[in-house]
């Protein structure tokens, strides 16, 4: 899945908890929204890191 579908699917539930008053329901949203910001970030960092380390590799050459 995607990560701007895991962050709707959150949202949806958080929205769906606080319209019921399912505060489980609400706090699973923001559960699934704060994971799906992990997520991006590591994958950002990782991005990041082999970016820098192919440059390393470059600049010995």
């Amino acid at each position: 899945m995607s990560s701007a579908m895991d962050k709707a699917k959150g949202k949806l539930k958080e929205v769906a908890g606080k319209i019921t008053g399912n505060e489980r329901l609400e706090s699973e949203g923001r559960t699934d929204q704060v994971k799906t910001k992990i997520r991006d970030t590591a994958k950002s960092v990782r991005e990041h890191a082999e970016g820098i380390k192919d440059s390393l590799k470059r600049d010995r050459s």
